[in-house]
């Protein structure tokens, strides 16, 4: 079973840049998508970015311009970059991977934008 680790979490002034490791072990699927999702307090969980096995991006427009998901192939590795960030990006952060019929999350990692 493949597991995710999450990591970079910290705390940010606004206008700051953070960067998130997403570090998975065990074997993926040649074909898969992995994914960054974000839930503040009172929210639902929301999609902020996607990358594919072929290496296409997707951002939510709230996030567009200002975070890049990037993939490490070798090291098994997702990345989320962020700059530019707004105490509205407060949130904890997840990872999630899917393929065939896994679908499998990591354990989060808080993120706060606060001067």
């Amino acid at each position: 079973q493949v597991q995710l680790v999450e990591s970079g979490g910290a705390l940010v002034q606004p206008g700051g840049s953070l960067r998130l490791s997403c570090a998975a072990s065990g074997t993926i699927a040649s074909i898969y998508t992995m994914n960054w999702y974000r839930q503040a307090p009172g929210k639902q969980r929301e999609l902020v970015a996607t990358i594919g096995s072929s290496g296409g991006t997707n951002y939510a427009e709230s996030v567009k311009g200002r975070f890049t998901i990037t993939s490490d192939n070798a090291k098994n590795t997702v990345y989320l970059q962020m700059i530019n960030m707004k105490p509205e990006d407060t949130a904890v952060y997840y990872c999630n991977l899917r393929y065939d019929t896994y679908n499998i999350w990591g354990q989060g990692t808080q993120v706060t934008v606060s001067s």
